[in-house]
Order: C-alpha cells, then structure tokens, then sequence
C-alpha cells in the first residue's frame, strides 16, 4: 500500500484532528476509587441504542473465565457547536460530522489490543440508519465513510449509523461506542499536563488555515515538543505542510499522539489525584452508547485492561489507496485484517484468545481443498447474524479470495448456491467442496458467488472458528505499537 500523489485541495478545506480514541483510551485504561463515580456519572451522556441496526454480527460468547474480545468505536466528532466553535472555528457550522474513527479490539486474554483507524474519506456500504423523524435512511452501497455519522444532520452526529457501517465493514459486533469533541480533547490534554510528541518539522499559520494566504507565524516547531489544550488540537488537525498533505498521512500522527498519551498517563499512575481531573475533563464530552452510561461501568472495564504493556497495543491503517478525491479500501486485505482479528490473533500472528493452542480451521478435519486464483463473493442468505463473515474465514483458509461479504437481496434461502458465470464451473466446483449439498447456479456474473443457506447455518462448520490467511509483511509493518519511536512513522510521503 503506498501513496500516489497528493489528494486534490479542497476549496473549503476543513482541518482535522483526533479525539476519539485518545480521551477513550484515558478512561478505559484507568482506574479510580468510588468516591470520583458520583461526580463523573453527571458528566456522561447517552445516544438510542433504537438506532442500532437490526441485523448484527453475532455477539462474542466468553470463555469458561468470563473472558472474551471487546470491540469498542472511538468516533471524534468536529461539531462547533457550544465550546467547540472556540477550538475549531465556527464556519463550518454545527453540524457533527466524524474525521477520526478508530475500531479499538481487546483481545480475550486482556494482554493484547489493536486499534484499526478507518480512513474517513474511504467509500464503504452505509446500511439504513435511523433519521431523527423515526425513519431510516435508504441504504448507500458506496458512501464516504464519515457521512455515515452526519445522517440526520444533526450536532450530536448519528453515533448509531456510524456503528452499523463498521459492523457491516467488519463483521465483527461493536460492544460500546464512544463519541469525543474538540472540547474534551483539549481539555484532557490540559488535565495530564501535556503530551512529549514529535513535530516532524515547522508547522506556520498558513499550514493550519491555507486561506489565509500567506505562511504567517511558526505555529509549531520541529522536534519534541509538551503539547497541550489548543496546541495540541493544532498538532493532531494539520494536514498541510507536513509530509503528503493527506487526510490518511495525518492518521500516522494521530497514532502516534495517542500512543503517547497512553504512555504518559501510565507513567504519572493511577491514583485519585491523577485521575480526579483527567477523568473529569473527558467525560464533560463524551457521548456513548447505553451499556458505557455511568462512570462505574467504563472504569470496571478500565480495571480489564490496565495490564495492556505498551509494546502490545498497536495501531494501524485499514489498508487502503486513492480512488481520485476519495479512498477506496484494499480487498481482500481489509478483510483479512478484520478476519485476523476475528479469529484473536494480532497483527504479528500472535494467538491471544487466552487459549493455549491456536483455534483450528473447520476445514482442517476434512479434504483440503486448494482456492488459490478463485475470487469469491459471500451474501448471506438467512436472518442468522454474521454468518458471511464465518463462511468468508472458512473460504480464506483454503486460499480463496473473498472479495466482499454482505447480505443478499432474500434472506430466507433453505439450501445454499453456488453461483458461477460463463467458464466458471470449475471454479464453482471447487468452492462447493467446502459446502457440502450446496446448489451450483449458472447465472450472469463474473467470479463465483456463495448464496448461504438455512443449511450452512446449522452445519457444525458454521459455529466453528477458523484460521485466517496470515497478513502480509508489507501490511505489518506499518503498525506502531504505543512505545515505538515517537518520531516514526509520522507522515506518508
């Protein structure tokens, strides 16, 4: 994955920034005593949960430890309205709309974490979502992603919609979503006393507004520098006169602030004196989803992850390349991304399923079948949730290539089919060896499309794990853990 040529300017070019994952991190990975809960409890507001979609991936099941992957949406949201127009200008107008989305996964051993930052300008499926009136938006088959928290137009963002297009995109369950704005950024930064991060080099007034029409003042300059409040907002939102002038080469220095938070929050320790005003600060802007709604549920999810080491939470890009002004997502490597994930291994192929032998494939027991050079496309059939995504890992472990999984137009299939375009048999032939009684179907298509049946579900593949095809090199590498160099990997270009 790599870039090829800066993104076209924009007229109104709007500055970007993160908040998302940096305050939830800060009240996840912290603790504190009873007597802050009472205080924070007020601070916290909730979004419908009615606007969830109905068809989701199914839920993760714990082990016999209780112990299982928790994903949680980190949404920043660059609404003006109240304080935020401060911070970040009220031309825009107050209408949230979302610039940075990580999808944060804690795997089930509670030692290993991942953040996936989805690139906002990336065209994706953007399911119904639920409008302000009680109706539901009709379905976008190539939305950009960050209109999907803008549905509604409303200053609060539509958390909701934003939330089913990740399931949609990943086929994994969102267990609690967290929506920060300018606000909390700002002042949680404050709150730690500063962020060390590095500044790859002199940032001017003309960088963080290009209208202005001139290079202006040093805004920031090169090197480490303690950023905190509305420099630090300036540090994360730039997005010209640093390396490629793009919206997904910004998303490196987002990480790379995060991870420095973390890192700083950890080194000054848990105690009420610390976390007193940090946790004050963050939840005066957060917005989540019902089952985060009071200050003792997210610091007793906190508690679980505080033996997270540094080297073992990782950030990185779900991969991706232009597509003219917008960003297509590369496939079938984003889905093998979420695949590994799903299947609780890290991005260095780590098992962290709290196992102690990897989960095995479900075609492993049986003849194996070789897909190499076979593209395949997987709709599910029935009304059993996250069953695509299932048949898609089964698919992979044998080398076939998935090009997408999603819904098919009916959902009450008994039997499942095997579709194939002219010259195709053959190749439908073998992906019917992975589904036993499936029907082969010539149609007028291109590639070979898996229809899932009521049989697939009861089938014991189905409730089965598998083994995802391992990431390539090329992909991992761009990773940074939160106590890597803080002046790598900041910028593409």
């Amino acid at each position: 994955m790599g870039v090829r040529g800066r993104k076209p300017e924009r007229k109104h070019s709007r500055k970007r920034w993160i908040i998302a994952i940096v305050v939830s991190f800060v009240v996840l990975v912290v603790g504190g005593a009873g007597v802050i809960y009472l205080k924070l409890n007020a601070n916290i507001d909730t979004f419908d949960a009615a606007g969830l979609s109905k068809d989701r991936p199914a839920e993760t099941k714990a082990d016999a430890n209780g112990d299982k992957a928790v994903n949680v949406l980190l949404i920043g949201s660059d609404t003006r309205a109240g304080e935020n127009g401060k911070l970040g200008g009220s031309a825009a107008g107050p209408i949230g709309r979302s610039d940075t989305t990580i999808l944060l996964h804690v795997y089930p051993d509670h030692k290993h974490a991942v953040g996936i930052s989805i690139p906002r300008d990336s065209l994706v499926k953007i399911p119904p979502c639920l409008l302000p009136d009680g109706k539901w938006s009709k379905e976008q088959p190539a939305g950009m992603f960050n209109s999907a928290f803008s549905v509604g137009n409303t200053e609060k963002g539509n958390p909701a919609c934003t939330q089913n297009t990740v399931e949609e995109l990943s086929g994994m369950r969102v267990d609690h979503t967290i929506v920060v704005d300018f606000a909390g950024f700002a002042s949680m930064t404050s709150a730690v006393h500063g962020v060390d991060v590095c500044v790859p080099n002199d940032i001017y007034q003309g960088d963080m507004n290009p209208n202005l029409g001139h290079k202006g003042k040093v805004v920031l300059h090169a090197g480490m520098q303690n950023l905190q409040g509305q420099q630090a907002l300036d540090y994360v939102r730039v997005r010209h006169g640093v390396g490629d002038n793009s919206d997904v080469g910004r998303m490196l220095r987002q990480q790379a602030f995060l991870s420095a938070l973390i890192k700083k929050v950890k080194g000054q320790g848990m105690n009420p004196t610390t976390l007193l005003p940090l946790a004050n600060a963050a939840t005066k802007s957060l917005t989540v989803d019902p089952g985060l709604g009071s200050a003792a549920k997210l610091m007793s999810f906190g508690l679980s992850l505080k033996n997270i080491d540094l080297n073992n939470i990782q950030f990185i890009t779900a991969p991706w390349k232009y597509a003219g002004a917008r960003i297509d997502l590369v496939h079938p490597d984003v889905d093998n991304l979420f695949a590994e994930l799903r299947a609780d291994r890290t991005l260095d192929g780590v098992n962290a399923s709290g196992k102690t032998t990897p989960t095995a494939s479900p075609s492993a027991s049986a003849t194996k079948v070789d897909g190499t050079g076979i593209t395949v496309s997987v709709y599910n059939g029935t009304l059993t949730t996250g069953l695509a995504g299932k048949a898609a890992d089964l698919l992979k472990g044998d080398n076939f290539t998935v090009m997408n999984t999603s819904n098919a137009k009916s959902r009450d299939h008994e039997v499942t089919r095997i579709e194939y375009g002219t010259g195709g048999e053959a190749k439908a032939q073998t992906v019917a060896k992975l589904f036993p009684g499936a029907e082969l179907v010539p149609l007028d298509t291109t590639g070979v499309n898996v229809v899932l049946g009521a049989d697939f579900a009861k089938s014991p593949t189905a409730s089965a794990s598998s083994t995802p095809t391992p990431l390539p090199t090329d992909l991992t590498k761009q990773a940074r853990s939160a106590d890597a160099d803080p002046c790598s990997k900041l910028s593409y270009g």
